[in-house]
């Protein structure tokens, strides 16, 4: 019988951000397809109603939480002796953890902060260690398990934005007096995470460990009509994505149907960083 390389029997994946929006999508990918879950958030209570309802649809010894910082080293060791304990190796890490400020008109006092010339140096080094140094840690720590098991996919999450610049009249009204931006450091994390994938992918290839990103475009999520339709004129579908339409991309890239893919970044847009 031919082996189905996008089974993840047995396999077990590291989710950070575990209670954020894509995240779910990850957990699905593995859950589905017979892995089991390790999720890391900071947000309690985000988590813990995240397990609440994954328990009604699988089983709960397939779904296991971590409440910290992946920024403090000393905790994502503390994750991965704990799981060692448990006798288990780690055979995926999804690097999705990052900050992704809602600014809009309902938000004043992030608008002022978010522009560039009076950007807040706190939301910089608060995105950076969340986005990027939180992602080379977990990359660091489980990656060098991986390896010592000589086997191991690590995949990043990116954006379209690690490829264009954002358009920022998306997000304002015309004549609108209220300048709203995307931040700056959001984009300079999602560049950076490719600078980290592509170094990861060469650095323990010969331990039998891949290391690839996606990058998503705009996803729907109850946004007003009217930013939807500016947004949609961008992409050339004409439309932003659901949510559930990253499931197999994620699939692809953390099985054993992508062996020989690394390096690699699946955009998935719509074609906007076409244009």
């Amino acid at each position: 019988m031919k082996k189905n390389k996008f089974s993840l029997t047995n396999k077990n994946v590291i989710i950070t951000g575990g209670a954020g929006l894509l995240a779910i999508q990850h957990i699905y990918a593995v859950l589905e397809n017979d892995g089991n879950v390790f999720l890391i958030d900071n947000n309690k209570n985000k988590l813990k109603q995240r397990f609440s309802e994954l328990c009604k649809i699988y089983d709960k010894k397939r779904v296991n939480l971590f409440f910290g910082d992946i920024t403090k080293e000393s905790f994502v060791k503390k994750v991965n002796k704990k799981i060692q304990l448990k006798k288990k190796k780690i055979h995926i890490l999804i690097n999705n953890a990052a900050i992704d400020y809602k600014v809009d008109a309902k938000h004043k006092s992030l608008i002022n902060k978010t522009q560039l010339e009076n950007f807040d140096v706190n939301i910089w080094k608060k995105d950076l260690d969340v986005g990027l140094l939180g992602s080379l840690i977990c990359t660091k720590i489980f990656g060098t398990e991986m390896a010592k098991n000589k086997y191991g996919v690590i995949l990043n999450i990116a954006s379209d934005l690690s490829f264009i610049s954002p358009d920022n009249r998306i997000y304002n009204k015309k004549k609108s007096p209220i300048k709203i931006v995307k931040p700056v450091s959001y984009s300079v994390v999602k560049h950076g995470i490719l600078g980290l994938t592509r170094y990861t992918a060469t650095y323990w290839a010969d331990k039998n460990v891949r290391c690839n990103a996606i990058a998503p475009g705009g996803i729907w999520n109850n946004q007003p009509k009217n930013f939807t339709k500016r947004v949609s004129k961008l992409i050339p579908m004409g439309r932003l994505s659901y949510q559930n339409e990253y499931i197999e991309s994620i699939l692809y890239l953390i099985s054993d149907a992508s062996s020989y893919t690394n390096g690699e970044v699946l955009k998935v847009d719509g074609g906007r960083t076409v244009l």
